[in-house]
């Protein structure tokens, strides 16, 4: 799933470089990786116990209040639950330098009632969402650990937790809730499932619609010449179906789910469907929107003339999901650091493809973000056999804290590359 690479290739200053050569001869910095080399175990059995309280889209209340727990235990201050969930507290830099916020989200695609007890197989944990993203909030966490174990001082404050919403239907509500209650934060760092060469800088753009279909319905014999909302539908698809979009940038459509009708011999009073519309471009998705909105009263038109009706079919869009697409250049200070991190470490950094993360809106409000991989080979995701294997996964936690000291400094030792908002 995290394999693709794109074309793009940072270009790592020297700067950057002379700055990472500094950080891994530390000898706090050292012992903070060793730490989380040790503490391997440990983030597999805090992941394991994240992962088995469940957390449905809407439903991540209870893990919300475990997850502000641990961070209260770890020294976290000012940890808040806002309006929508979200769990975040402030580890305080030394002063003076940017804020950086590092999360993971508590939701995952799995409705209540799914059984989320792990199971350990020939080394692997099988539990969904054990992965995504049992793994970044383990890593979170793990990374707070360290910090705290080696009583290492950044320069920059770290705005340490997690987000909901940000599976399916979810939105990105709670990291958009996050920035629209906050103009304080320089940069943006959430964890996913992926190996610590993963690097994911931009954001796919989506929209996404609810269309209902209604008219008066009535028996499939004697009352044909109804139009019929399901007819309807499947002539707004077919239009759907024939769309050109482009390859680059990406633009995709999707019809996912589609229901209606009583019986097979009833004229259908509603029928819905779902329409996923996604693209790297904003101005593409528009574009692509702006299409499919017309084919869908088109499709109503259409079947009323069919019948030599005018309005007995009638159509009802809701628009249930807007994530803006978003890029910054692979050379941005933020991708560089993760770069070098990555590198430091011995891995060959890998610059994924846009795709839809929390990052998204940091990085549409032109505010350095990425997502990182946290480490840990991993699949299944988002099935009933999702997989983790811990072995080596500590890579992932190193990898984000060299990434994260970079950015914001570390006292007496190295200063901060993000920049503050205000000085950009």
């Amino acid at each position: 799933m995290f394999k693709e690479t794109t074309t793009e290739k940072v270009v790592v200053s020297e700067q950057v470089k002379s700055l990472y050569n500094v950080l891994i001869s530390n000898a706090q910095v050292e012992k903070a990786l060793a730490f989380l080399k040790d503490d391997n175990d440990h983030t597999t059995e805090e992941q394991i116990q994240l992962t088995e309280i469940e957390a449905p889209t809407f439903m991540e209340e209870v893990k919300g209040e475990t997850y502000r727990k641990k961070l209260e235990e770890l020294g976290i201050q000012d940890i808040q639950v806002d309006e929508v969930g979200n769990v975040f507290g402030i580890r305080p830099g030394s002063g003076g330098g940017p804020k950086l916020v590092v999360c993971a989200h508590l939701d995952t695609v799995f409705p209540k009632g799914t059984d989320v007890i792990a199971k350990r197989v020939d080394g692997k944990i099988y539990a969904p969402g054990i992965a995504d993203d049992g793994r970044g909030l383990a890593v979170v966490l793990s990374l707070t650990r360290a910090l705290k174990h080696v009583n290492l001082q950044t320069v920059g404050d770290l705005i340490i937790g997690a987000t909901v919403g940000e599976e399916g239907l979810g939105d990105l509500r709670g990291v958009k809730s996050l920035f629209k209650n906050r103009d304080d934060i320089d940069g943006f760092i959430s964890i996913e499932p992926g190996e610590p060469d993963r690097i994911t800088y931009l954001g796919t753009g989506s929209k996404r619609y609810k269309v209902t279909y209604q008219g008066p319905g009535g028996h499939s014999f004697g009352a044909f010449g109804t139009p019929n909302p399901i007819h309807a539908l499947g002539r707004a698809i077919a239009k759907i179906a024939d769309i050109e979009t482009p390859a680059n940038p990406k633009t995709t459509f999707n019809v996912g789910v589609i229901e209606g009708g009583t019986s097979i011999n009833t004229i259908s009073e509603k029928a819905e469907m779902f329409i996923d519309l996604r693209s790297n471009s904003n101005d593409e998705l528009n574009l692509l929107e702006e299409k499919v909105l017309n084919m869908i009263n088109q499709a109503k038109d259409e079947e009323n003339r069919r019948w030599n009706r005018t309005d007995d079919i009638t159509v009802h869009i809701e628009q249930v999901g807007n994530r803006p697409a978003g890029s910054q250049s692979p050379d941005s200070i933020i991708v560089q650091a993760a770069t070098a991190a990555s590198s430091t470490l011995g891995f060959d950094p890998n610059l994924t493809p846009a795709s839809s993360t929390d990052s998204n809106i940091p990085i549409s409000l032109g505010i350095p973000a990425v997502t990182l991989g946290g480490g840990g080979d991993s699949g299944g995701y988002h099935t009933l056999n999702e997989y983790f294997d811990p072995k080596d996964a500590y890579y992932g936690v190193q990898n984000l804290l060299l990434t994260v000291l970079g950015l914001v400094g570390v006292e007496g030792v190295s200063e901060a590359l993000l920049a503050k908002r205000e000085n950009i």
